[in-house]
This record gives C-alpha cells, sequence and structure tokens, in this order.
C-alpha cells in the first residue's frame, strides 16, 4: 500500500510551546467533556516555522474532511521541542504522561522517543523505520505504531544526479548529517555513493553537531574545488538551514536538498517528498485508529510523491544556470 505557512501569531497550534508539564498539554474544559484527545509531536522544528505550519495546516484539513470538529470531537495538543535530542525526549515524556488516545509524531527522533510509551501512535517523516527499530516490518507493524516513512532506498542517487544535471562541474560532495539525530544516513550514503560512481563524483559523509561544523564542512568544499553539497532530510540540517544556505551562497557551492523548504529560503535545489500531503494522509490514519483499528494492523506506507524545487535566483548569485530541461521538469521555480 503506497501513497502518493500558515503566518506566525498565536493560535491552537502555539499556545501548546507556552506551557510547560504533562497537564497544560490540554485546556481543562477538553478534558471535562471528553474529547478524543491527540498529542502531536512536531519533531524537528519550533512554533512558528512555516513548513511546520503547512504540515499542520493539512493535518487539521483532513480530519475536518473526515468529519471530526477541532475544538469540540476533538484536541490537538501540540509540542514543538526543536531539533535538540534532549528537548525531543522531554517534550516525548510530557505526552507519555498526559496519556492522550493518540500521538502524531513528526521525524525518527521524535518517535523513537515515543516507542516505549504505549500509545497508539502515528508517524510521519520518519526515514527506515525498521532499521530504526521502530517496526519489525511494514506490511503488519504490529505494535501501537504505524505510519508515514520518508525513506525511498534510491534517493540519495537521486540527489546527487539532479546535482550534477544542474551543475555538471561538480565532483566532490558532502554529506551533512548529524549522527544523533539522522543514525539512518548511512543509507543515504550508499545510494549517493553508487549513483555518484557512474557520474565521475564523489560523495563523502560530513557529520555536523554544530554551526562549527558545518562551517568546516562546507570551507573545505570550496577550498578543493568542483564541492558541492547534499543537506539529508533530517531535523538538524532542516533547523540549521538558514546558516547551510548562507554558507552555501558565499562559497558559491552548488547544493541540493531533501525538504523543499530550504528553496524559498534561498536554497538551490530541492528534492523531497511532499511533507503535507503526508499529514493529509496521517489524519485519515488517525481517523481510523480513533474509530478502533488497532495501529499495528494498518501497513506503513513509503512515498510515490516527490517534488522537485529550483531557486533561479539562487543560481544566479553563484554564476550557474540550470538546464531548461531541470527547469521545466520542476514542480516549484523561483524565479
Amino acid at each position: 500500500m503506497r501513497f502518493s505557512g500558515r503566518g506566525a501569531g498565536m493560535n491552537r497550534r502555539d499556545f501548546i510551546s507556552l506551557v510547560g508539564g504533562a497537564a497544560a498539554i490540554w485546556p481543562r474544559a477538553a478534558r471535562a467533556q471528553h474529547k478524543r484527545r491527540v498529542a502531536v509531536l512536531m519533531g524537528g522544528l519550533f512554533s512558528g516555522d512555516p513548513g511546520g505550519q503547512a504540515e499542520a495546516a493539512a493535518l487539521e484539513d483532513g480530519l475536518t474532511e473526515l468529519g471530526w470538529k477541532l475544538g469540540d470531537t476533538i484536541e490537538l495538543g501540540y509540542r514543538w521541542p526543536g531539533a535538540e535530542v534532549g528537548s525531543v525526549r522531554a517534550a516525548a515524556s510530557e505526552i507519555a504522561a498526559a496519556r492522550p488516545d493518540l500521538v502524531i509524531s513528526r521525524s525518527t527522533p521524535a518517535t523513537i522517543a515515543l516507542v516505549n510509551s504505549g500509545l497508539p501512535t502515528v508517524f510521519v517523516l520518519v526515514t527506515d523505520p525498521i532499521g530504526s527499530g521502530i517496526v519489525p516490518k511494514l506490511g503488519q507493524p504490529g505494535g501501537n505504531l504505524t505510519g508515514f516513512s520518508t525513506f525511498e532506498s534510491s534517493v540519495g542517487g537521486k540527489w546527487i544526479g539532479l546535482l550534477k544535471e544542474a551543475a555538471p562541474a561538480v565532483s566532490r560532495v558532502s554529506l551533512l548529517f548529524n549522527p544523533q539525530t539522522a543514525p539512518f544516513a548511512e543509507s543515504y550514503l550508499h545510494s549517493a555513493q553508487a549513483a555518484a560512481q557512474t557520474l565521475d563524483a564523489s560523495v563523502i559523509a560530513s557529520p555536523c553537531g554544530s554551526d562549527a561544523d558545518i562551517t568546516a564542512a562546507l570551507e573545505a568544499r570550496a577550498r578543493e574545488g568542483g564541492g558541492g553539497i547534499i543537506g539529508i532530510a533530517e531535523t538538524f540540517v532542516t533547523e540549521h538551514r538558514n546558516l547551510i544556505i548562507e554558507l552555501a551562497a558565499r562559497h558559491r557551492l552548488p547544493a541540493i536538498y531533501g525538504s523543499r523548504i530550504f528553496v524559498p529560503s534561498g536554497g538551490l535545489l530541492a528534492y523531497s517528498a511532499d511533507y503535507p500531503d503526508i499529514f493529509r494522509h496521517a489524519a485519515g490514519y488517525a481517523d481510523r485508529i480513533l474509530k478502533g483499528t488497532h495501529p499495528g494492523d494498518l501497513p506503513v506506507q513509503e512515498p510515490d510523491k516527490f517534488t522537485l524545487s529550483v531557486n533561479l535566483r539562487a543560481a544566479a548569485a553563484i554564476g550557474l544556470t540550470l538546464p531548461p530541461s531541470l527547469i521545466a521538469r520542476a514542480d516549484e521555480v523561483i524565479e
């Protein structure tokens, strides 16, 4: 089985980041009225992130289309802990203590933090859920967790292929990731390295855990010539996107990213699963579980809907002219 921002300012998605403790995840009125309570752990994002707001809007729209009334028959309690692993674990512990009817967890670290909670959980944007120890199998995962993976074994090769198409002179590419937040990075690395062998290029692992590590990695690529960057789809890289984009532009390094949110922010290219679409599908799983389906009976789904985004302004800023054929295939073009 496969599937193909709202503005800043306080709203029902934001209040949860302003108060602490499990009792504060839902208002007292919601608990008294026995609404179905769904905790949403937005791992990797802070409140107000435009991409996160779009994902939350897609989830809420999906639930509304299925007949749920926000604030009436269902209450969503959001947590926005950012990418730091300790903060994600703390938010997961608060959710576990509150014992909601269901959890929707965003990202691999957030989902791992909930594996032993015993709570019914629909995960989204998880890479390699089997290898990460989240479920034993995809078709019938069993247990209390199921959801939607972003893992597609060939996507690393797709990234290096698109980067070479956009910038043929690129020959030595750093693949950026944080080992703490992306224990799955090796799968992307192997895929990219295998494809690079046929493209007169090499891909080097560049583990990063700080701004200094990111700066050093990009400076190294700039010094050697023929440098390029792959920023994989993981929470640390996404949280540090402004720094990565700034340094790539400063050093005139062509770069491709695993999340489309990089491109409106000034990134050159992105090839990504459609995150809001995945959240909309997650609403369907939430609906079924809240109506009695056991999570372990629902198969984990992998995406077959990806989007290609290009930023022509970013290309011009580093003196790069993108091929018309690449621009024509793009789902999103920023001019």
